[in-house]
């Protein structure tokens, strides 16, 4: 895969954090209670994308989990999310065909060690996220809210209008 392939989905990925953000914050708060697990999930998404940045970047583990004991703010959370995506966006950038193909040794949380090369802990990253997001989508409609529209195309068609033009 291109690094220009993989900075398509990491805009993508940011892209679609703050949509979903969007719609969370929007939620009225008699509804509280029902976003706490949205929280949860998306939490849960920041912990793996901060343990496989700290794989990627050589940095000591920054958690011991898939998630944390104590629930951030919604606030608190999107501004993580936004920090973190804006670090992958800059670190795939760069990143040439050797790069991608670079092995890495690491530990999961769960203490079994894990080896892949760095393109493919950035499409765990992309695919990781991807799933919770829907998930999240699905707890929103659950609430009856209306999720945010998670599509690759629709990310490609708001950034490239030109691709809308015919042909």
């Amino acid at each position: 895969m291109s690094s220009a392939t993989l900075a398509s989905l990491f805009g993508h990925k940011s892209w679609a954090n703050r949509e979903l953000f969007a719609v969370l914050a929007a939620v009225p708060p008699s509804q509280a209670e029902s976003v706490h697990p949205c929280i949860r999930m998306l939490n849960h998404i920041y912990v793996v994308d901060r343990l496989f940045r700290a794989h990627l970047s050589g940095e000591p583990r920054p958690f011991d989990a898939t998630n944390t004991e104590r629930t951030p703010t919604l606030a608190e959370l999107q501004a993580d999310v936004a920090a973190t995506d804006a670090w992958y966006e800059r670190h795939v950038a760069g990143l040439g065909a050797a790069r991608l193909a670079e092995v890495i040794d690491f530990v999961f949380t769960d203490g079994d060690g894990g080896r892949m090369s760095r393109e493919e802990i950035l499409l765990h990253v992309i695919t990781h996220g991807g799933y919770h997001r829907g998930n999240v989508g699905q707890m929103l409609k659950a609430m009856g809210v209306a999720p945010p529209r998670d599509l690759y195309t629709r990310f490609l068609h708001q950034s490239e209008p030109a691709r809308r033009a015919p042909a």
